[in-house]
């Protein structure tokens, strides 16, 4: 299956958000929250990486949020894709998606990991009526991707917050600080009946299912993918 690129947007240093359109697919369907596998040959050798989606379903387009790994092969390779230009991709898959919504929801996100959160939110915040809220930690204020959808979402919908926290503030921050774990308690309210969505790398999302599983959680309320 081809994609071709239709947009490009800088969302901060070495992070992008790129625009794609399915090209020779019927229908191009996928559930918030699943992720595309794209495909290109380098050195002869056919390489294969999944990328979350960041968007809600809309025709054949699709939307993916990635970060430069300036040493790596494939993601220097798409940052140097211009308008029009097309890639392979496999249908989308995965099982990091909704799946109990009579339950208060907690997504906790770190870097490019909040991209299956934005499609999850654009797709159903508005339907949703139990409290909902994100959790999001950068290092940096420049690097709080998409913070301007978020807050909109925020003063629109009474039932969601969003809550970023940076690692190595300026002095001009005044919003919370530290990592997304130290914000767990404050987060949860005391409450157990809540489902907890986890997206980023592989020392957050285990520090985490490791401190749920101490205050009591089940297996089933931690829901996880990890981006390493």
């Amino acid at each position: 299956m081809k994609a071709r690129l239709l947009d490009i947007q800088e969302l901060a240093p070495l992070v992008r958000h790129l625009e794609f359109e399915a090209v020779d697919a019927d229908r191009f369907e996928f559930t918030p929250g699943q992720f595309v596998s794209l495909k290109q040959k380098f050195e002869g050798k056919e390489i294969i990486r999944p990328y979350s989606i960041a968007s809600a379903q809309q025709a054949n387009r699709f939307a993916l949020c990635l970060n430069l790994v300036e040493d790596g092969m494939f993601s220097p390779y798409l940052f140097k894709l211009r308008q029009g230009d097309e890639v392979e991709i496999s249908p989308p898959l995965g099982y990091f998606t909704l799946r109990n919504r009579d339950r208060e929801l907690l997504l906790i996100a770190t870097g490019t990991g909040v991209a299956p959160f934005r499609s999850m939110l654009h797709s159903h915040v508005a339907e949703l009526e139990l409290p909902v809220t994100l959790l999001f930690g950068t290092r940096h204020e420049q690097t709080l991707l998409y913070r301007s959808e978020f807050e909109h979402f925020e003063k629109r919908h009474s039932h969601f917050r969003f809550w970023p926290t940076l690692t190595r503030p300026g002095p001009e921050w005044k919003g919370r600080s530290g990592r997304v774990q130290s914000h767990l308690d404050e987060a949860l309210e005391g409450k157990s009946a809540v489902d907890v969505y986890l997206c980023g790398l592989k020392e957050m999302v285990d520090d985490v299912r490791a401190s749920l599983k101490q205050r009591g959680f089940d297996r089933k309320q931690i829901i996880f993918e990890k981006y390493d």
